[in-house]
This record gives C-alpha cells, sequence and structure tokens, in this order.
C-alpha cells in the first residue's frame, strides 16, 4: 500500500494479517499463548533477539493489527492497546512518571481521570496542578520544576470546550513537557494532536472506535521510544487488550470514517434545533458559531465537531432533568457514548459524580446539564423525541 494511501483506505487496509487459509477478514487469534519450534527459538523470542508471539498477555496478531491500523490512522509510529481507555491512561503515567514528579492537567475531565489521580496517584507522591483547558496562559503558569506531563482532552466531557493543541504543545516542548492528549471525542478521522505537536494520543476504544457499544477497550499513541515504555508496562502490569475486544475494534476502524461524518451532521442539526428551544438556555456544541472557540475547533478539527453535545435547561435542577430523561423514548439512557445508538445522561450524577458538587462546580457543570452522544438513527426522530420530552416539563 502506498505511503499516501487516504484515511479511508489505511482505515480498512492496515494491519491486515496474511493466513494460510487466504482468509479475507482479518483473523482472530483466540490463544493464551503461542508454541515455539524448538527450545532455542523459544530462548531467543523471550530474549527478544528474534520476533515472535510468546503469550498473549503481550504479542497477539489480532490485538497487534488494531495497534497497527489505529497508529497509522493518528500517524503515529506505534501504538499499544489496553484493556480499557483507563487502563491507557493508568499506564502512561505509571511507565512515564516517577514520584516527586508533577502534572498539569485540565479540570475538564472525564470524572473517572481525576478521581484516578487524585485517590492513587497522589498516594505515590505524584502532583497535580488542575487548569482551566482553554487558558494557554495557565498552562504555562501552572509550570514547576517538576512538571513532566501535561494531560488533556479536547473537545473536553462534557461541555465540548476546545484546547488550542500547537499552542500547547509549543509551552510544553518549550519545557520539555510531554504533551497527552484525550482524542476521544473526536477520533483521528477530525483530529490528529500528533501533527499539532502532542508527544502522545490516549484513546477510550469503547467509545467511536468500536462504535456499536460492544466491547471495552483503550488504546495509547505516539513514538517508538515512548511506547516502548508502555508497551513494557502492559507486558509487566497486564492491563492488556484482548484479542476479541481488539477484533471487534479493528472491524470498527474500517467505517470510523462514514459513521464520524453521519455522527457530525446529525448532531449539528440537533444542537441547532436545541439552541431555538425556550426550555434549554445554553448549548455546548463548538459547530455552533455562537461557541467561543468555534473558529479554533473548526481550524484544529477538519471543520466537523464531533458527535457530542451538552445543553443546559433553562431553568430547574434535578427533578427537571430527570423529568425529561425518564420520558424519553427512544434514546437509550446510559452514561456511554460514542454509539450507533444516541444516548443521553445526566453528568452530574453520573460520569461526574464522584468529583463532587464544588469540583464539578469548577468544571462548569450544573444540576441543569444534560449530554447526548447524538447516534445514527434518523435525526428527525431523534428530535421528536427530545421534543416529546421537553413536553413533559408543561
Amino acid at each position: 500500500m502506498k505511503k499516501d494511501a487516504k484515511f479511508s483506505t489505511k482505515a480498512i487496509r492496515v494491519g491486515q494479517l496474511p493466513t494460510d487459509e487466504n482468509s479475507h477478514s482479518e483473523p482472530l487469534f483466540l490463544t493464551s499463548s503461542f508454541v515455539f519450534d524448538s527450545a532455542e527459538q523459544a530462548a531467543a523470542i523471550f530474549a527478544g533477539e528474534e520476533k515472535g508471539n510468546v503469550y498473549s498477555r503481550f504479542t497477539n496478531p489480532t490485538v497487534r493489527s488494531f495497534e497497527q491500523r489505529l497508529a497509522a490512522l493518528e500517524g503515529a509510529e506505534r501504538s499499544v492497546a489496553f484493556a480499557s481507555g483507563m487502563a491507557a491512561i493508568q499506564a502512561t503515567i505509571m511507565s512515564l512518571l516517577n514520584s516527586g514528579d508533577h502534572i498539569v492537567a485540565a479540570k475538564q475531565l472525564f470524572g473517572s481521570i481525576p478521581s484516578l489521580i487524585n485517590n492513587y496517584f497522589i498516594k505515590f507522591g505524584i502532583e497535580v496542578t488542575y487548569v482551566d483547558v482553554s487558558d494557554v496562559s495557565a498552562w504555562q503558569a501552572a509550570i514547576q520544576d517538576n512538571t513532566r506531563l501535561f494531560f488533556l482532552e479536547t473537545p473536553s466531557n462534557p461541555l465540548c470546550e476546545i484546547a488550542d493543541v500547537a499552542a500547547i504543545a509549543s509551552i510544553s516542548k518549550a519545557n520539555d513537557i510531554l504533551l497527552v492528549v484525550d482524542n476521544c471525542f473526536a477520533t483521528p478521522y477530525l483530529q490528529k494532536p500528533l501533527a499539532q505537536g502532542a508527544d502522545i494520543i490516549i484513546h477510550s476504544a469503547t467509545k467511536y472506535l468500536d462504535g456499536q457499544g460492544r466491547c471495552v477497550g483503550g488504546a495509547v499513541c505516539g513514538s517508538n521510544e515512548l511506547m516502548e515504555e508502555l508497551f513494557k508496562y502492559v507486558r509487566t502490569a497486564g492491563s492488556c487488550m484482548s484479542p476479541f475486544n481488539a477484533w471487534v475494534c479493528l472491524k470498527g476502524l474500517e467505517t470510523l470514517h462514514l459513521r464520524i461524518q453521519a455522527h457530525c451532521a446529525s448532531a449539528m442539526r440537533v444542537a441547532l434545533w436545541l439552541s431555538e428551544q425556550p426550555q434549554v438556555g445554553k448549548v455546548n456544541y463548538s459547530g455552533l458559531p455562537t461557541h467561543p472557540q468555534h473558529q479554533l475547533a473548526a481550524s484544529q478539527m477538519n471543520n466537523h465537531f464531533g458527535g457530542i453535545l451538552s445543553f443546559e435547561l433553562a431553568e430547574g435542577g434535578n427533578d427537571e432533568v430527570f423529568k425529561i430523561i425518564n420520558s424519553i423514548q427512544l434514546l437509550s439512557r446510559t452514561a456511554n457514548l460514542g454509539d450507533a445508538k444516541t444516548t443521553i445522561t445526566h453528568p452530574a450524577t453520573t460520569t461526574h459524580a464522584r468529583v463532587g458538587a464544588e469540583v464539578r462546580k469548577t468544571m462548569g457543570i450544573s444540576d441543569r446539564l444534560i449530554r447526548l452522544s447524538v447516534g445514527l438513527e434518523d435525526t428527525q426522530d431523534i428530535i421528536e423525541d427530545l421534543q416529546q420530552a421537553f413536553n413533559q416539563l408543561g
């Protein structure tokens, strides 16, 4: 395959495994271990002197195919797959930082990430400072002598705030700090953080990479040097992606470009409709011209804006939000996202419940906020389901 093949071609063709049976679809290697031709070969493979499969915790052909394909789509030298997105984040911090190191992280993160840092990594001597993801000057101001890593997600969950990746990368490189970008919401189809100066990309493959809510997985992409450290970690710690889940995500990548196009188109239409509803006080979607970072998002995300949006009711709180969510007839009441099915959730009591009310307040997550992951159903049906739910408010 030519080096300059287009995204859709890479999404379908990279990482194909030829087999003796001439299978057209990538084979699924459901095995815990692999046999060797001789004791000498086993010793050579274990020593790293010869390539080969050893044990599916760290060498499995199906997992490797997924890693190769995702790396190609992100423009990375290498990718390492994990059991979940959170496992990928844990491995990144555990393998690249030491006790006494300092992280600067966006305060606008998926709720489990600050919980992981604040409840666990701090116990092992990792320090953290949280800053506003969109305030470039805040990233510079938060740097300490022991700062080793910047961590952000863009667009953010659930308010769809946008980080200026290139500007933050310029600061990180000038200070010899690694920049880690969670690219889950945008996917490599819309956004390539490595090309904008980031060092590492993290994915919850559970979301759009699979795209149909079938399995859990995670991945990290970056340079060969950095990914070797993560590979050593997964080999030792065992937080590996299963071959079956890798195969599911591998097949999901084949349609990623088509699905994301449809997600973006429907989300834009839903966001425009929501912005006209009297029950809605604010819509958070970077595709709207009213979004404060619309132009940055347009330039950074290939002029498309993803399938996730959130909105605040004009008035009320949990009772009114719950009334809407409980009145839904078509959409799925679940905290997952990136699915073919449209999902609806209340971040304050689900995805960000564990961070606490005061922290949610600093993140801008109110009790009136509802998050939508706009799926692939007919857009008019999605809108009509929301409309009948709004009607229940009176």
